[in-house]
């Protein structure tokens, strides 16, 4: 991917110093670095969108965990956002992984759903402890992709997917950001290796952010101790 000579720096094939440097923005060199390719101009303006859409949740597991690491060690932030990171799995942040997996199925979005709900399983995507009725980041990112007309195969069985959900379950299910973020992607030509990479390389923002407030006004030790308060031990 890279090599280094005595008078210049190739990254992908290309300068990195008289070419890459100043030319590119953080996310067209992510994007070249991901896919090999530079990026289209909808590839880049979607690429921002998403990764705008989830750096940041709030007290979330991966946020808590880092935090509380950094209070543990306070001079080692690599390891305090390793710990969050490492908490990317189905359940929070690798959820668009999965949704990607549905997506390139060829299996009809009522037999999935039908499954997944006979067998007492969530649908990758769907449902949110806070938003009920509909999460804003994925109605506003259809709503940007149909706009631009990158609106392909995948965003329309994402759509498929969601009525087919509410048909299962006997009623609506909020799509949550996972899947217009998977749906998106693939529709833009990014390979489903590449969908956990965006909320992970987003993740990782917001973790330095946290972790930067957390230097300024810890609150690390705070969380341990409400933690240890809220659950009762059981012998």
């Amino acid at each position: 991917m890279a090599q280094a000579y005595p008078d210049r720096i190739e990254v992908r094939g290309r300068d990195l110093t008289g070419d890459l440097m100043g030319r590119l923005t953080f996310t067209e060199y992510f994007h070249l670095l991901l896919t090999g390719e530079e990026p289209t101009d909808e590839q880049r303006y979607f690429l921002d969108l998403l990764l705008v859409a989830i750096a940041e949740h709030g007290m979330m597991p991966t946020n808590v965990a880092a935090r509380m690491t950094l209070a543990a060690d306070p001079g080692s932030l690599q390891g305090a956002v390793a710990a969050g990171i490492l908490g990317a799995g189905p359940v929070v942040l690798g959820t668009s992984e999965e949704c990607a997996r549905l997506l390139a199925s060829d299996r009809e979005p009522p037999e999935i759903a039908r499954e997944i709900h006979e067998a007492g399983g969530k649908v990758p995507g769907f449902g949110h402890p806070v938003h009920n009725s509909a999460d804003p980041r994925a109605e506003r990112i259809l709503e940007l992709a149909d706009a631009h007309g990158v609106s392909g195969a995948h965003v329309a069985r994402a759509r498929q997917l969601r009525d087919a959900v509410a048909e299962a379950w006997g009623k609506p299910l909020t799509m949550n950001v996972s899947m217009p973020i998977a749906a998106v992607m693939l529709d833009l030509g990014f390979p489903s290796s590449a969908v956990k990479a965006v909320p992970i390389l987003a993740r990782t923002a917001g973790l330095l952010a946290h972790l930067a407030e957390e230097q300024e006004h810890p609150v690390g030790l705070q969380l341990a101790k409400a933690a240890e308060e809220a659950v009762d031990y059981e012998p």
